[in-house]
């Protein structure tokens, strides 16, 4: 009996792996040999303020910088408290609501209250 799964595309077994993936004969698709669910949360990255601090879900943060938000006017004043931040992925990573709306900012411009 053969411990390497049927193609899930195709459904025939006529599948192999082939260095980090199993590859199927028949129709040509590719799946990773380790499944994504069984990623552990602790490979999630550590987002961290311009002092080194982790940030999480719910922290609440202060400018350390004035940033001038493009395709506008409107500039965020260092010094400037923001209350429940929400962690995201990305190049941004930190999610929040101002009084001069909602903004996606970079972690290195906060400062952990």
């Amino acid at each position: 009996m053969s411990t390497i799964p049927a193609c899930p595309q195709c459904t025939m077994e006529n599948t192999y792996p082939d260095g980090i993936n199993y590859v199927c004969a028949d129709c040509g698709y590719e799946w990773p040999l380790v499944d994504d669910a069984r990623i552990d949360d602790a490979a999630v990255a550590v987002v961290k303020d311009a002092n080194g601090n982790v940030l999480a879900d719910g922290d609440s943060v202060v400018l350390v910088k004035d940033l001038k938000v493009k395709g506008s006017s409107i500039t965020l004043k260092v010094g400037t408290k923001v209350k429940s931040i929400r962690l995201i992925g990305g190049d941004h990573e930190v999610d929040c609501k101002m009084d001069a709306g909602d903004f996606v900012l970079k972690a290195c411009f906060l400062r952990k209250v």
